[in-house]
């Protein structure tokens, strides 16, 4: 096993590797592997050895839930050591069928803007990074190794340009930085994310999922990878949404009653779950929490 990576299998045909960053996926099938995320770019190297321990098969596709560098930062070096099933178009040409070509990048739309602009001190990134697959509209399919994959599209949830996958046979559905309960969500409002569309993206995931019901024992039911940490179920993303939801309509609440967001901030309205999620420092705190949702609350009066 690659040194600082786990990899787990989650059903016969699907796994997870974590420590790369985000989490990643791997289906293996007939025809080839489709990997969800690719990790930060520290990691690559680890990330296709260990992929490689999973099954020998081609990369065919590797699909990204978000713009985030710890989930595409290994997109070049593992579309480049796939394989296309067939000679497709590039940003500078066609690939013919017949040569060998790297398995295609999927993605929404925003991701490709994301990553083909400088962003603060981050340069672009190189275009054989770049989603070559991207769309725009709520659902792209495809039927690989004998399931359906759905990759839907969540439209200003964590950003402006984030997507879960559903694999429906394995029934699994990654999630990415949808879902991250390490914390409060992240809300990129700066890349368009909003609070309301993180509900609305919860909402999905709990609608999609089923829970082991009626016989509970067994631990059964759709399985959820989350964009870092441990694996969900149903149930779980219930919880985390109904949290999410609680915090929102605090916030509002003040919010209608004319406070400002030093007052707001000052009221906390993430009080009670602090204590599990809360964060006094580092890169997302409470405090960050809570001012997102008040400028998307403010975005929404516009």
């Amino acid at each position: 096993m690659p040194r600082g990576l786990e990899t787990l299998q989650v059903r016969p045909n699907f796994f997870l590797i974590a420590g790369a960053g985000g989490n990643i996926s791997v289906q293996v099938g007939d025809d080839g592997l489709v990997i969800v995320d690719t990790g930060a770019a520290a990691s690559t190297a680890a990330v296709l050895a260990a992929i490689k321990r999973i099954s020998p098969k081609p990369i065919r596709y590797v699909i990204d839930t978000g713009p985030d560098a710890d989930h595409v930062g290994g997109n070049q070096a593992l579309a480049s050591d796939g394989e296309a099933l067939f000679g497709r178009a590039t940003f500078t040409g066609v690939v013919q069928t017949g040569q060998k070509s790297p398995a295609p990048i999927v993605a929404t739309e925003g991701v490709v803007l994301h990553m083909s602009t400088a962003s603060g001190s981050r340069p672009a990134w190189p275009e054989p990074a770049w989603p070559n697959e991207a769309f725009h509209y709520p659902r792209k399919v495809m039927y690989l190794n004998g399931e359906a994959v759905e990759v839907l599209h969540q439209p200003a949830a964590h950003t402006d340009s984030d997507a879960i996958v559903f694999f429906r046979r394995s029934d699994v559905i990654v999630a990415g930085d949808v879902l991250d309960t390490r914390y409060f969500p992240v809300i990129d409002v700066a890349r368009g994310g909003t609070i309301q569309g993180e509900i609305a993206a919860l909402n999905t995931l709990s609608e999609l999922a089923v829970s082991s019901v009626p016989i509970v024992t067994r631990e059964e039911g759709t399985l959820i990878v989350s964009g870092h940490g441990r694996l969900y179920d149903q149930l779980d993303v219930v919880e985390y949404r109904d949290m999410v939801t609680i915090v929102h309509d605090r916030v509002r609440d003040l919010v209608a009653a004319g406070k400002s967001l030093a007052e707001v901030k000052a009221a906390q309205p993430a009080k009670g779950y602090m204590g599990r999620y809360g964060n006094a420092g580092g890169e997302w705190t409470t405090d960050h929490f809570v001012e997102a949702i008040y400028r998307s609350l403010a975005q929404e009066k516009r």
